[in-house]
């Protein structure tokens, strides 16, 4: 028998026409049920890859633009790199380093009023990171301070409203030195700097936005008694992310002892284990969804037997092969696939650009170190999900469709 005719009998079942005709609003109902599963649990998956991979991307950007992708310092703690200058030569020229930046870390104790006082980690930087400076909300990411004026202060959204600054406020820094006791002032003059807020910037982090404050490298030197051209540490960025690993250990090999070197990755491993951590559990556990609602064909087309029982028979009995109904119930499982990926996957794409240009779903930016959820909409995952999807569509098929091809015509036709 042609195959249009099983192509012919799968879309008239899709679409209901059988129940239409006959009255049987039922038929209609579970087929739309079955492809209802199948498009929540495709649209779920593809929106649940999507935010995790967008969260993914969007935590690595915010690290690696405050941090770089390779920190390199000294192995021996607070102790600087003395030779800064020759340092920072021989990393540019280095295969796959794209920037070099000096750092001058040093702890403070910054001080607006009696009352708003804190502990905070200074960075002095020749400028503020070019992810940083997108985000600076208020005032401007000038570190330098104006010519001949008191030297600029960029501080975080968090810091900023817990001790009431704004742009143009002045602070006093104390230099805090390590001791026996831990960090204190100490000594009879204590350093001492004047500051002037330029900006205020908000990354979402709390980690960086509650702790970092940005000036210049020199006024960092100043405060932290450092001899230039001494600094704590280089940031590196590279032109290849996935050679981070192989860069930081030829740097290491390269100078040896004490200069180190470590990764974005080794930095902040807990939070890249959490985030890895998201990866792997919430697309399973939306994966097993789709596994569900797929499998949930096999009832559906089980009861569209029980219902076409008669018409089964009818067709057996005017020669209709077993293997024709056989190809006649895989079609219409792969056609539930079909049309229930496709739905699924134009919804997801709906929601997901939806989230993109509105934000739509908010998240709590201290829990979620970010205020809406992010989204980064990838091909391969809705041709992976599609195909995946339709294949079990179909392999769920074959139990009725092996049911529908032993029916026989006898007593198919006299069934009630």
């Amino acid at each position: 028998m042609p195959v249009r005719f099983e192509r012919f009998m799968s879309f008239r079942y899709l679409w209901g026409a059988e129940g239409r005709e006959q009255g049987r609003s039922f038929l209609r109902f579970i087929i739309y049920v079955a492809v209802g599963g199948v498009t929540l649990g495709v649209a779920a998956l593809l929106l649940a890859l999507a935010i995790v991979r967008g969260f993914s991307e969007e935590i690595e950007e915010k690290i690696v633009g405050f941090g770089a992708h390779i920190q390199v310092s000294s192995y021996v703690q607070d102790e600087p790199l003395d030779q800064g200058a020759s340092l920072r030569r021989q990393l540019r020229e280095m295969k796959g380093v794209s920037g070099v930046s000096p750092v001058v870390e040093q702890p403070a104790l910054l001080r607006y009023s009696e009352d708003a006082i804190d502990g905070v980690v200074l960075l002095g930087m020749d400028r503020l990171p070019s992810y940083l400076e997108k985000r600076v909300e208020a005032g401007g990411g000038a570190v330098d301070g104006e010519k001949g004026g008191e030297p600029g202060l960029v501080v975080g959204r968090e810091m900023a409203t817990r001790l009431g600054l704004a742009v143009g406020d002045r602070v006093t820094a104390f230099a805090l030195q390590q001791g026996e006791s831990g960090m204190s002032i100490g000594g009879q003059r204590p350093r001492v700097e004047q500051f002037r807020i330029r900006g205020i910037y908000d990354t979402s982090l709390q980690d960086i936005d509650d702790v970092y404050v940005f000036s210049s490298t020199a006024v960092a030197r100043e405060l932290g008694s450092l001899a230039a051209p001494s600094v704590s540490r280089f940031n590196v960025t590279v032109s290849d992310p996935s050679r981070i690993d192989s860069l930081a250990a030829q740097i290491e090999n390269r100078f040896g002892f004490p200069v180190s070197a470590r990764t974005v990755y080794q930095q902040y491993a807990g939070l890249f284990a959490w985030v890895d951590l998201q990866q792997s559990i919430i697309p399973l556990v939306i994966g097993v969804i789709v596994i569900v609602a797929a499998f949930n064909i096999i009832g559906t087309l089980l009861m569209l037997i029980l219902e076409k029982t008669r018409e089964i028979g009818i067709l057996k009995g005017l020669g209709t092969s077993g293997r024709t109904l056989k190809r006649l119930f895989l079609v219409l499982g792969v056609l539930i696939g079909v049309v229930g990926t496709s739905l699924g996957a134009a919804l997801a794409l709906t929601f997901a650009l939806l989230q993109q240009q509105f934000g739509l779903v908010s998240l709590p930016a201290e829990a979620y170190y970010m205020t809406t959820a992010p989204i980064a909409l990838n091909p391969l995952d809705f041709l992976l999900v599609a195909v995946v999807t339709v294949f079990l569509c179909g392999a769920a098929a074959y139990i009725p469709a092996r049911v529908a091809a032993r029916v026989e015509p006898v007593k198919a036709i006299r069934f009630e």
